[in-house]
């Protein structure tokens, strides 16, 4: 009995020291080989896509959420005539800052547009939990994109392209911090270099003041949010995927030039056109510059209006 319990306790002293019950150290991790283990699946959102879901998502969309933002805030939508005659699909890119942009950028479309188009959200947050990727997919028509590594995610938005299914995506990546615009990852140009199909700037803003980050419910008194769309742009034939991407980022830029100042401001301030990233300044007040509330469009000093 003794004997045992000694020889129990020696295993335990080379467990301990980092050895098997034979006496012999194991290799260490990093010298043993690697290998990739299984990538997890995707959630499936072609259900999302089938005429059933379509028609819950207008009796959804249509009379609660956009009912909702609607009275919760008082939108402003601005070019929607430069929409027209846009045939076939399209990317539409737009700032992101808020949980509000998906529901004011989808009830500013002519319900034609909106039917066809599918929402890139965000892998780790809209599809974590069963129960809020089918809410997500169902509602949005969304479909799941990585924040990282994100050639699957270009391959899905890649087939439903090909499908003829227009696309909105966030080239930032993620909603703003502060409300400031941050530079635009490559996703979306290069869908639109590869698949030769035209991108559709817009800039969003209020958004922020309105449910800044962290929020769920638009503040009281119903602020003003406004999204404003530019012409359709499309990359040149010898133009590379990083210069698209700048000439997108610009155009945002510019539509955002000519909420503050005006259409004509934005034609000829060409070095203010890049997105916005706000006063090198603390945080704080970066973020109490960017809540400043909008005003209602009538009062902004216009020289010239576009016709």
């Amino acid at each position: 009995m003794s004997g045992g319990r000694m020889k129990l306790a020696e295993e335990i002293r080379l467990l301990r020291r980092g050895r098997d019950w034979r006496g012999r150290a194991p290799a260490p991790r990093s010298a043993q080989p690697w290998t990739e283990g299984p990538r997890a699946r995707p959630f499936p959102t072609e259900w999302a896509r089938t005429p059933l879901a379509a028609a819950t998502r207008t009796v959804a969309f249509d009379g609660i959420l956009r009912t909702v933002t609607w009275s919760q805030t008082r939108p402003e939508v601005h070019g929607l005539d430069l929409l027209e005659g846009v045939q076939g699909p399209v990317v539409f890119v737009a700032n992101h800052a808020s949980h509000l942009d998906t529901p004011l950028i989808l009830g500013s479309m002519p319900a034609a547009v909106r039917r066809r188009v599918a929402v890139a959200a965000a892998a780790d947050y809209f599809f974590d939990a069963r129960w809020r990727a089918v809410a997500t997919a169902l509602t949005f028509n969304a479909f799941p994109i990585e924040r990282r590594g994100v050639e699957r995610s270009l391959d899905l938005a890649a087939e439903l392209i090909e499908d003829g299914w227009s696309l909105l995506l966030y080239p930032e990546g993620t909603r703003s911090p502060d409300g400031w615009a941050r530079r635009f990852r490559m996703g979306a140009a290069l869908l639109c270099r590869e698949h030769g199909i035209p991108a559709v700037p817009l800039v969003l803003r209020g958004t922020y003041q309105a449910m800044p980050r962290g929020g769920f419910w638009p503040k009281p008194g119903r602020p003003v949010v406004s999204v404003r769309y530019g012409r359709p742009i499309a990359c040149e034939p010898d133009e590379s995927t990083g210069a698209f991407n700048g000439r997108l980022e610009d155009e945002v830029g510019r539509l955002w030039v000519e909420h503050d100042e005006g259409w004509w401001a934005s034609l000829h301030a060409p070095d203010r056109r890049r997105t916005p990233r706000g006063p090198e300044a603390a945080e704080w007040r970066r973020k109490w510059e960017a809540t400043r509330p909008q005003p209602p469009s009538e009062r902004h000093h216009r020289i010239w209006r576009r016709r």
